[in-house]
Parts: structure tokens; sequence; C-alpha cells
């Protein structure tokens, strides 16, 4: 069977014989791919234009309503892709990770709609002032580029590799084309199948290529986004491809790495740090047959401990029963290819030489449910280096597969330089119930992770693992490990997009970023803004209070009520050498009483007032003071509703600015209101 690519629209056959694809456990071919003969130039254009120009029209919010429509979908469905992915050698664990993993992430940033506005665009970080008058002010904004992602991914988890990749760009607006490995990617094709008939991506928003993809760079422009998943090498030479030099195409690595799992000296036999240790890292060299970036490839232990670390792990890791994952008691299946097992078998012969194997054979194995001849199976490995600091293929060769070495340290100095020798990794993990010497690892090892777990019997239970990377963090590493990020909240998304600096008049960039500049024009309308729905406030109106003269009396009052006496408020004879010229009002009475100014009582629109952001008291209030407020329309956030019978709703934001009789601002903060829609359906 020849898998078609999923292009411009349309499934495409491949030209030629292709790239033949076996079940990693029983030998049988499942089909052939190819992308020979595919117009990338085409392809991209075509996303561009189609789908890029779709998605840019829809809002943050929009777009994450898509996302949680689509994992719904591939929820109810998930179970057919379950045996698909036993053809590429996973167990019913590993499998879980790839795809409910995958369905999850989307899930993930389908929720993170909510920290972005129901704009098409993301007004970044704060105002900055760039004049002395405040007339002349700068802000950043952050849109949508104007290209294509094209994501390379690695054969390790065909789903999940695609799911956490566009989950991200999709939600920034941008399209996708995805290339998967072509030892696995008749398991991607299998779920874009079903993500293309579902309808609920508008066309052009995601493209599929099953084959090897050379050329899939020649047409990147400046306004792309390339990502790679995969070998530290063959990144290396797809970062210096010329269409990327020649046109700064953002390009994001995420390399395998020599990932170390370190014991902390605290973490002795019988204790129960040492028993998660030991279960840890035999699951991190098991899952996926050691096949993830993410997995150990460095144990690095105590000295006096090597050898209870290598008869715990030993044991462990010959209770793994290996073979075809639908055999039941199974717990490890195959590497995904014959070829992958070679490589393995390579890397491992070479570091063989200088480390002896502890645990495993590399040639011998037994099998349960198939046999050595027909699937792509090996042991766990185990080697040891004895001398790591003058033996160091350990930290430079990497055996993609359930291999792993285990070496000494004196002191935990000698622990992270071992740690740090990798040259950069994804993850490293320390476990110890030491606070000390969890901090100090941390410290002294962060620049070169780009994760670091900490592990104690504390966060055992709910602790997701070394191995895991988590949506809302960030998932990649420094040096070796590709220097790149993904995922990681806002953070990932605003890779898809372009930060631009705007500068202008507070009201003409209250225009441009529809969220109210303080300086800008305010204005006053008949009816009070807590007597108007959400669709009927308008950026910018005001208003503009009524004035109260702050007394003695109010202060008192305050801090009897609040039970707040600190001696700025109640006790004048306190203040030399303070900064306070006299007993000064409680900022909070400030704010309290703000609040009853600007205030419309009676029942409204206004459902309830659930926060303040970004308080700051700018001056002190003394007694005589007199006070009033600007209350102003920030910004609105509108609100879907969770079921028919919710209310139709919006946020709104309000700039509350407490100013004195001289027109300068004491008191500053942003209140969140909810606000009830004219509209209810």
């Amino acid at each position: 069977m020849k898998l078609p690519n999923y292009i411009m629209g349309k499934w495409v056959e491949y030209d030629g014989d292709g790239y033949a694809q076996y079940d990693a456990v029983h030998g049988n071919l499942i089909a052939t791919c190819g992308s020979e003969g595919l117009d990338y130039a085409d392809m991209a254009n075509y996303a561009r234009t189609v789908g890029g120009a779709a998605l840019r029209k829809m809002t943050f919010h929009e777009r994450g309503r898509m996302l949680k429509a689509l994992a719904l979908h591939l929820t109810e469905i998930k179970k057919k892709y379950y045996p698909i992915s036993y053809q590429t050698g996973a167990t019913k664990a590993d499998s879980w990770v790839d795809i409910d993993g995958g369905i999850g992430t989307l899930f993930a940033y389908a929720s993170l709609r909510k920290k972005f506005p129901d704009e098409t665009y993301y007004v970044d970080g704060e105002t900055v002032n760039l004049s002395k008058e405040n007339t002349f002010i700068g802000h950043h904004i952050m849109s949508p580029r104007h290209g294509v992602a094209i994501h390379i991914n690695a054969f390790n988890f065909p789903i999940w590799g695609m799911l956490e990749k566009i989950s991200v760009n999709l939600l920034a607006g941008m399209p996708a084309i995805v290339k998967p490995s072509e030892l696995t990617s008749f398991l991607t094709q299998a779920m874009v199948k079903d993500i293309i008939a579902s309808g609920i991506l508008p066309e052009g928003a995601l493209q599929l290529v099953c084959g090897k993809g050379i050329g899939i760079l020649d047409p990147v422009t400046e306004q792309d986004v390339v990502t790679f998943t995969g070998s530290a090498s063959t990144g290396r030479m797809l970062k210096t491809y010329p269409s990327l030099i020649e046109n700064s195409t953002p390009f994001m690595m995420e390399a395998d790495s020599l990932n170390a799992a370190i014991l902390g000296e605290d973490a002795v036999p019988g204790t129960v740090e040492f028993d998660l240790f030991i279960k840890e890292v035999r699951r991190e060299m098991t899952t996926k047959a050691g096949q993830k970036c993410t997995a150990v490839r460095r144990i690095i232990v105590p000295e006096n401990l090597v050898e209870d670390v290598q008869l715990a792990l030993s044991k462990q890791l010959s209770k793994t029963v290996i073979g075809d994952p639908t055999v039941e008691g199974v717990r490890m299946g195959s590497l995904v290819a014959k070829s992958q097992l070679e490589e393995v078998q390579k890397r491992v012969q070479n570091l063989a030489a200088s480390t002896p194997i502890v645990f495993g054979n590399v040639n011998q194995v037994e099998i349960k449910g198939s046999t050595l001849q027909k699937g792509a199976f090996i042991s766990p490995i185990l080697l040891l280096n004895d001398a790591p600091f003058q033996k160091t293929d350990s930290h430079t060769v990497e055996a993609f597969g359930p291999v792993s070495t285990l070496m000494p340290y004196k002191n935990l100095d000698e622990a992270i330089e071992l740690a740090n020798m990798g040259k950069g990794s994804l993850v490293s993990s320390i476990t110890t119930n030491d606070p000390k010497i969890a901090r100090n690892y941390v410290l002294g090892s962060s620049p070169y992770h780009g994760r670091v777990l900490v592990l104690n019997e504390a966060c055992a239970k709910e602790s997701t693992g070394h191995g895991s990377p988590m949506p809302l963090l960030v998932h990649g590493g420094p040096g070796r490990a590709g220097g790149g990020e993904e995922m990681g909240g806002m953070r990932g998304v605003k890779h898809y997009l372009q930060r631009t600096a705007i500068q202008g008049h507070p009201s003409m960039l209250t225009a441009v970023t529809n969220v109210f500049q303080y300086g800008s024009k305010q204005t006053e309308k008949d009816v009070h803004v807590f007597r108007k729905h959400f669709e009927e406030l308008e950026i910018g109106e005001t208003v503009f209070t009524h004035k109260h003269t702050v007394t003695v009396s109010d202060i008192t009052s305050f801090a009897n009520v609040s039970g707040d006496h600190f001696y700025a408020h109640v006790d004048e004879t306190s203040l030399e050498g303070t900064m306070f010229e006299g007993r000064v009002a409680h900022g909070y009475y400030i704010l309290s009483k703000a609040a009853g100014m600007f205030v419309d009582p009676k029942k409204g629109p206004v459902l309830l007032n659930y926060g303040i952001d970004e308080c700051r008291f700018m001056k002190p209030v003394y007694p005589g003071t007199t006070i009033g407020v600007r209350f102003t329309v920030k910004e609105k956030i509108a609100q879907e509703k969770r079921s028919e019978d919710d209310i139709a709703k919006g946020i709104v934001k309000f700039l509350v600015d407490v100013y004195d009789q001289e027109g300068e601002t004491v008191a500053l903060a942003t209140i969140l209101t909810m606000v009830k829609k004219l509209d209810q359906n």
C-alpha cells in the first residue's frame, strides 16, 4: 500500500517506489511512503495564503476553541490508534504517552486561550513612557507571522510529536506542514486523516508529508518557522541549510541529548529516595525501549553506592518482559525498525570498548510473542564507567535505545561537573530529600539543562517523572540539545508571533491596541459604566467621580475596622527618620474609598468584581488631601458560555486612577469585573 500525502487540500500519492515501512514486532510490510514529485513551493504558498489567511482572521479565543473541539473529537476515537501504535514496537503504556499525551497537549493549549485576549493579536508587556509629558509612549504588539510552520519530527512519538507542535502554532494563528519520520509516518497519517475528515481545522491549516521530504526547506521565507526534533548531527546539518541562513528563518531544534540522573548522597539504600531513583531510572531505560529524547543516558551516583545501584537496577531490569506489545505481561516492546537496532548495537559496541556492559546483551534477549529474527528487539543495556572524567565517550556517544551508563562521583561538585559534561541536555534529575543538595545541584547545573527534576518522597506520587515534558513548561535545552524551546505555555506561542515595538501618542496606541494606555483621551458619557452591558462599553470611557477630603477620623476608623495599626497610620510620634511628613492614610483605605466613589450601587449588568491587578500606591496621602477617581474602561475580554444555561458575559478591566488636588496620581490599579452581555445567545 502506498501511503498518500495530504497536500493542498488533497490526498496525493508520491512518484516512484517509496520507502518500505515494516512492523517493528513481526517484520511484516505495512506500507511504503514517499515524497517524490511534491512541489514544496506550491505547498508553502498554499499554507500561507489559504490556511494562514483563515487562521489570522480568527481570534486567540476562536483558535483555542478550535483546538478544544479537535481534542474532544480525537478523544472519542483515540482507541483506533493503539493497534497501529503497537506496530511501531510501543507498548500500551508507551502508546498512552504518545496518543493520550498528544491529545492532552491540545487540551492544554486550548485552555491557554484564556491567557490571551479575544483578539487576533497580543499586547505584550507594559507601556514604556518615552517623554516627559507622557505624549509619546511605546509598547509591544505581537501578531501572527505571515508564513508556515514546517515541523520535521522524529520517529519515536509519531502523534505527540505532531500534536505538541501544531497545538502551539495553530493557537498562534500559523498553518503547518508536518513531516514525520518515514519510519513511523503511517501512524501520524492515520490521525491526520481523521483530523482532515473532521473539518474542524480551516483548509490549508495542516498538510502532511509522509516521505523523506528532501527539499522541503528550499522555499522557506523570513516569515516561516522551522522546527526539528531528532539527532543532534542531523539538526546541526539542517541548521546551516542555505535558505534558512539567507532568510534568517527562525529554526527551533530539539535534539537527543545525554540526559543525566543523579542520586543524592543522602539517598542511601533503605531510604525511600534510593528506591525511587532505581524505579525512575528503570522506567526511563525501558519506556519506549529507551527511544526518548529525554531518556536517562548517564546514571551519576556517589562512589560508595555504585555497587548497590548496579545490583538493584540490574535486579529490576531483569524483571522486564520484552516482546509483542499485545501479549499480556510484556513491559517493553521493540525498537522502531531493524535499521535503528543496527545503529544502537553499533553505538553500544563503541561505548563498551572503554566502559564494559554489566547488564544485558546486544545480541541476545528472551522475546515473548515474537522472535529476534522478526522484530527489532534488544535487551536493556547497563554499562559501567569507573573513571568518567577520563573515559569521556559516555558524555559524547548516545545509543538511542534502552542503554545507560553508570558512573561514580566523589562529591556534589563532581556530580554537577559530570552532568554538565554532556554539553547541554533536555533534562537532568536529582533524587534527594536534602533541600541544600537540591538547591546546590539546581543552581550549579541549570545553565546546562533545559529542565531539572527534583524527586523525593513528597512529590513522587504525583510527579510526571524525569522524561515527561509538560505543555506549560519549556521543552528544549542548550548546546547538544539544540538550543531551542518548544511548548512552554505562552512562551511557546510567542515563537510564532512577531513582536513589534509601536510608538506614538497614548490615544493613538489605544486605538491600535484596543487597550487603554495611560494618558490617552478619556470620554465621559451620560450613563454610568456600571449601567451598561458588555457590548455597550467603549475603551477609554471614563467616570470622573465626586471628590473626598481625607480626615484623621477616616484613617483611625479604617485602622479599627481593618486591624491595621501600622505606626505610620496611627502614631505620629514614631515618624522621625521616616519618609513620612505626618500620619498617612492606608493605601487600602484609598483603594476602598475609591471603590465607594466609582461604584454605582444599583443592580445592573455588572455581575461581580473578582480581582485586582497591578495595584500601586504612588504618593502618600495625608489628612487634608482631597482625592478623586478617574475610572476608565481599559480592556474588554469576551467569555464563552460554559453551558446553555450559563449567563453570556465578558471580563471588563477598569483602570482606577486616584488623584489628589494637584492632579497627581496617588494610587493606580486595575480591577476586573464580570459584566453581563446584552445578547444572551
